[in-house]
């Protein structure tokens, strides 16, 4: 007998966490793809046959041929080997290898609960909309790798940044679905905190946006300084001489100052918001006066050090990890902060 859906359901909560854990890793392994120029590894989009890696050796050098036709490889990589190619291959492969591992993840629990009536009529339109979502990134991912296979070095840095948006995007939607599931949906709140917090959650994404700028263009590589930029406030050449509007998203200076300050914006929002949490009678928010300034104030120390020791990988990683938990904990921020708890 199917099961008659309600407003809760504690397996498609738990279902949803999972979804949203495996896009967490998705976003690691995607920053450390960009951070290792594996992206132009693999040159042709195949959903299906492109599952299979090479089998033989006669596949691998197929695949390094198709390789060294690329701008990357002729200008940046021409003495590359074919065991140092695997290596770049290998990320890139497992970087779709579990977009797809996602989808399964995704349609099959999905279509299950739906048959078997573990869904609200809103929570099917939502998921949908959600699934819908996936199979556009999957597309967003090749349009972002296509842009590098011409004449450039490196992937369009707004393709990238459409590219890491979305995946947010969708990290956020899985984990607002889950809570909805768990917990019922949230009633409507239009007052002043609920505002606040989804102000607040919509600056933490743009600094995301920002950061994918920074790592799209390696604006992380210079003015290796910190609080100053090589001594200035504002950095020397930082319109690179260009007009103001393609400036501020493609001149290496502008972008690293303005991720730099709107990581300050965001820190001062933190405080300023758990001050007003402090002084909030609902209970359900008090956790947040806590957990949100200590993310941001490690996120921010993580940033600062990766700036420093010039980007490793290590700490670069570890930069992008911060940014999801703190993401993830305003998400649940403003979904509680619209609950009438």
């Amino acid at each position: 007998m199917p099961y008659h859906s309600s407003t809760k359901s504690r397996a498609v909560s738990t279902w949803l966490l999972v979804v949203a854990a495996l896009v967490c890793a998705m976003i690691i392994i995607g920053g450390t793809t960009r951070l290792t120029d594996s992206g132009l590894s693999i040159t042709e989009w195949k959903p299906i046959s492109g599952a299979i890696p090479p089998l033989s050796q006669q596949d691998w050098q197929d695949e390094f041929a198709l390789y060294q036709q690329t701008t990357e490889f002729q200008v940046q990589n021409s003495a590359m080997t074919l065991e140092e190619f695997e290596f770049i291959f290998w990320w890139e492969w497992g970087h779709r290898q579990l977009g797809r591992l996602i989808g399964l993840v995704y349609f099959v629990p999905f279509v299950f609960f739906w048959l078997r009536g573990h869904l609200s009529a809103r929570l099917k339109s939502r998921l949908f909309g959600l699934f819908l979502l996936g199979g556009a990134q999957g597309a967003i991912g090749w349009w972002m790798v296509a842009s590098g296979l011409s004449d450039r070095l490196d992937v369009s840095q707004y393709r990238l940044a459409t590219h890491l948006g979305m995946a947010f995007v969708i990290l956020g939607l899985s984990i607002w679905f889950s809570l909805e599931a768990r917990h019922g949906p949230p009633p409507l709140r239009r007052g002043r905190l609920a505002g606040v917090t989804a102000g607040l959650l919509g600056l933490v994404f743009v600094q995301i946006i920002l950061g994918a700028f920074v790592a799209g263009l390696d604006a992380g590589r210079i003015y290796n300084t910190w609080p100053l930029m090589n001594g200035d406030l504002i950095p020397e050449g930082y319109l690179g001489g260009m007009n103001f509007f393609p400036a501020i998203f493609e001149s290496h200076a502008a972008v690293q100052m303005h991720h730099r300050w709107t990581g300050y914006l965001v820190g001062l929002g933190v405080f300023a918001y758990a001050w007003q949490v402090w002084r909030e009678p609902r209970v359900s928010l008090k956790p947040f006066m806590v957990i949100l300034p200590a993310l941001v104030i490690g996120q921010i120390a993580l940033g600062i050090a990766a700036l420093l020791a010039v980007v490793p990988l290590s700490l670069s990683l570890a930069h992008q990890a911060g940014a999801i938990l703190l993401f993830i904990a305003m998400v649940a921020a403003a979904w509680t902060a619209r609950r009438a708890v």
